[in-house]
């Protein structure tokens, strides 16, 4: 059975040396005037967070996948052996509470902690993490846009995590392009709305774990315009509670079936029917969508980190299998006395633990530099640097919801693959692995939707204001260091790759602007687009990572070997990995060409749009 252990020191090197976060939030007085900014006590708070989800969580990875959500009665839910009792624990010492506003029975700690939890809870076991995750969700949108009443209300109760929430989208029929919705509004005229509808796919839609869920729920007005624009959100609970808090009578939504899925088995993924179930308003009439998309950037992030997390796992794993597992000789033998030398000594079997180890290592740099970011943006006291690190925020979400989780996926493959055939019996765990981390590069806007996102709106939209400000930073980092000899080898590349990303965009948004085939032009470049930009932004952390290691080992403080692995993955990452934005760059400029076949020759589709 798979093992898991936090990787604190990693964590800890991160968040102090790297990103010197302590000194980040003390600048802030949210964090500072509720005792949260000090580095101490975040290291205690993570050190328990470690305990929880290695003793808690991680053991029932396997009985979650193993039973699932199949029980299922008259709408119903029953969560597998052993999740109930550990989300009582996990309510009862406070986690639901970490990051929340104390006006609400929060703590006020630092969203970096948080999603340091979240990574750890994701390696431990990612289809219960979803539960709360979705909650966190929930709290966040109505947080920010929600009545005074409807906040009143239901806030301290998602704090408190005594309710869970979830976030209602798909249909049926409409996927990603939610302007089709079918699920209706109507105002009851006494300040609720009836909702009828049928949202799939919903992530924590029913379940035995908590006594009350809020789902928020996109529908559209009678009268309101057609698309997106026409959309509103509202908050429907499925017990209506009474003014005080306490549960009233059960609202019209029901669980209509759960899905049985290639993965996350132990999460009940729900077909909600609403029929005439009260709702109430979040935000303005016809801005759902700008109003959902507060849960949807912060659930990207969160899928994001169930990559990495997935992804840490099973590199774990299969770095303890290659220690041990014999097969075939090496020269020079590492193991003479035995038949054969563990697998780790060979090339091969390096080469995938490595590109393990240097994803997850600077996705991890990545998901905590944005969190950081995202603490300064909701709370940092000088407005410039809020909207700077919102800035940042919005134009790396994408890239960590998509390249993480794309990382992942390999990851968990590369790793079931050290495994050989042992790795495809269910015994050891890898094909769990693998089977949990292929959602996350479809759910919360498939990677495709990522990489159109990222290209289309953060990038093209403003005329690249936000990339030239991450060019920047990147330029000057190049600058600051060119005359450190330790740096030149990652400098050089990583200066190269950071101007060419410039050039290229200005191609692809010469294109976009050359009539209707313009749009073509983005969406063929797109994945790669975001592919090669995932690379500059691991290339700018690993670089930066490098730095500080060389810095130690030159002060003689690596003695245990940590700064040395990092220097030694950075020069891994560099040659081996790295090397990709070359192939990138030629397959962006190829563009839309190669992809306007003839349907007809091509797809045998009758309904030709191209090469008529």
């Amino acid at each position: 059975m798979p093992t898991y252990k936090a990787p604190l020191r990693d964590i800890k090197f991160l968040m102090h040396e790297l990103l010197q976060a302590p000194q980040v939030l003390g600048a802030i007085p949210f964090y500072t005037q509720n005792e949260t900014a000090d580095g101490e006590l975040m290291n205690q708070v993570l050190d328990e967070a470690a305990r929880f989800v290695e003793t808690e969580l991680a053991p029932l990875n396997r009985v979650g996948d193993e039973e699932g959500c199949t029980r299922f009665e008259d709408g119903s839910v029953t969560t597998p052996t052993g999740f109930k009792a550990a989300y009582r624990k996990y309510r009862e010492a406070g986690w639901t509470a970490l990051d929340a506003d104390p006006a609400y029975g929060g703590q006020g700690m630092p969203h970096l902690v948080s999603n340091v939890l979240v990574e750890m809870m994701n390696s431990a076991n990612v289809a219960w993490s979803m539960y709360p995750g979705l909650s966190h969700g929930a709290y966040s949108a109505l947080h920010a846009v929600g009545s005074q009443d409807l906040k009143d209300l239901y806030l301290p109760k998602l704090v408190s995590g005594e309710w869970t929430g979830t976030m209602c989208l798909t249909e049926p029929h409409a996927g990603t392009d939610l302007g089709i919705i079918r699920t209706k509004a109507v105002d009851n005229g006494d300040g609720s709305y009836a909702i009828s509808g049928t949202k799939i796919f919903i992530s924590a839609g029913e379940h035995d774990l908590a006594e009350n869920i809020v789902h928020l729920v996109l529908a559209r007005l009678e009268g309101s315009p057609q698309g997106t624009k026409g959309i509103s959100l509202f908050l429907v609970p499925k017990f209506l509670p009474t003014p005080d808090g306490s549960l009233g009578e059960r609202n019209g939504v029901v669980c209509g079936s759960i899905e049985h899925k290639m993965g996350i088995h132990g999460n009940a993924t729900a077909l909600l029917n609403f029929d005439g179930a009260r709702g109430f308003l979040v935000g303005e009439i016809n801005k759902g969508m700008n109003h959902m998309f507060i849960m949807m950037n912060a659930a990207r992030l969160g899928t994001g980190l169930q990559g990495l997390g997935i992804g840490e796992v099973a590199y774990q794993n299969a770095l303890a299998y290659a220690k041990d597992r014999l097969q075939m000789r090496h020269e020079p033998r590492v193991a003479p006395q035995e038949s054969a030398d563990p697998i780790l000594v060979h090339p091969d079997v390096r080469r995938m633990l490595l590109t393990g180890k240097a994803y997850t290592e600077a996705g991890r740099a990545m998901a905590m530099w944005l969190a950081l970011s995202i603490d300064i943006e909701h709370h940092h006291p000088d407005e410039a640097q809020r909207k700077e690190a919102a800035d940042l925020v919005a134009l790396l979400t994408p890239i960590a919801k998509a390249f993480m989780t794309d990382n992942g996926f390999n990851i968990a493959v590369q790793s079931q693959q050290v495994f050989g055939g042992h790795g495809y019996i269910r015994e050891w765990g890898m094909e769990q692995f693998v089977r949990d981390a292929r959602i996350a590069q479809i759910y919360e806007g498939t990677n495709g939707i990522q990489a159109l996102d990222l290209l289309g709106r953060k990038v093209l939209m403003d005329g690249g204001k936000k990339l030239q400000k991450l060019a920047g930073t990147l330029q000057q980092f190049v600058e600051d260091n060119e005359g450190d000899e330790d740096l030149a080898p990652y400098l050089d590349q990583l200066g190269k790759a950071a101007g060419q990303l410039g050039s290229l965009t200005m191609v692809i948004g010469q294109k976009a602007m050359a009539g209707p085939e313009g749009a073509d032009e983005v969406n063929a470049a797109a994945v790669d687009y975001l592919r090669y930009f995932g690379h500059v932004v691991y290339g700018y952390l690993w670089a930066r990572m490098a730095k500080v290691a060389h810095e130690q080992i030159s002060a003689g403080q690596d003695r245990d070997g940590f700064y040395l692995s990092k220097v030694q993955t950075a020069r891994f990452y560099f040659a081996k990995l790295f090397p990709e934005t070359k192939m990138l760059a030629a397959t962006l400029k190829a563009g839309n060409e190669t992809l306007a076949v003839d349907d007809r020759a091509v797809f045998g589709w009758e309904h030709a749009l191209v090469g008529v």
